[in-house]
Parts: C-alpha cells; structure tokens; sequence
C-alpha cells in the first residue's frame, strides 16, 4: 500500500462540481492499494499517519502529529500510485489491486484512522478534482511493503 501525504492548511475534492469533502488544517491522503495488499498493510499506514511527526510545534520544529493538532484527514484512491513508467511512455498498472481487493481496504484505511481523527474522502473510481493549500511544502511518502 502506498500513501502521498501532504501537510494542508486546507483541502477539498469535488466530483462533478459538487463539494463532497473538505477539511482545514491536516493531511490530504493519496492512497494506492497494491496487488497482494492485506490488512496488516493497510493498519501500517494508518499507524504510521496517525502518528507521523508532520507538523510544528512552538519551537517551529516537525514534532507534532495531525491527532496531536486536533487536524483531519482526506484519503482520496489513486489506483496510479502504483503505475510503473519505467519501460516505454504509457504507464503500466499491473501492479494496483482490481476493485474487489482495492475498495474493502481502502475502506477499512478510512474507518480505522476516522477511529483516531476526523477522517473524509473522496469517492472510489469517481473522477475527482483534488484541490490544496500544501502547508511548507511537506509532502511525505509512504509504502508498506519498502523503505525509499
């Protein structure tokens, strides 16, 4: 499983020009499910955005967490996370899970960190428009399976 993250000031996806999420300052989450991905996955991410030291404290230094914050998070699928360009021009994802795997863990990604903070997003499969206050910029990437 992969995640972007992105430390906002503020976010919003909209499908079909309607608002359907929204949050002030926390984490917009692009969220890719691999082939092979379990539940063991999907709680590794969860632990490690509930937790991850993103934002500053009062000496301006990354040693706060969104749930230390009181932030929110928007988790948006992104199938493409796991698009391989290596070869050729054209992408190629083999690699993402089918619909059937995919949803029940992004799903469950969504219930579980809605357990710890405010958690919203996006509709899975839906073309969406993502739009951010990235706040720094900090952007962070995370993989279940490798360290980058």
């Amino acid at each position: 499983m992969r995640a972007v993250v992105q430390r906002v000031s503020e976010a919003l996806v909209t499908i079909d020009g309607k608002t359907v999420s929204s949050i002030g300052k926390g984490l917009l989450v692009l969220l890719g499910v691999e082939e092979g991905d379990t539940e063991v996955d999907c709680d590794y991410i969860v632990d490690k955005l509930a937790g991850l030291r993103i934002f500053e404290d009062e000496n301006c230094k990354m040693n706060l967490s969104v749930t230390d914050i009181g932030g929110e998070a928007i988790v948006v699928s992104q199938f493409t996370l796991h698009g391989d360009a290596r070869k050729g021009r054209r992408p190629s994802f083999i690699k993402a899970a089918r619909p059937e795997t995919a949803i029940p863990l992004y799903e469950r990604s969504l219930a579980k960190l809605n357990e710890i903070i405010p958690t919203y997003s996006g509709e899975f499969g839906a073309d969406m428009k993502v739009m951010l206050v990235n706040d720094g910029p900090v952007t962070i990437l995370l993989d279940s399976k490798r360290l980058f």
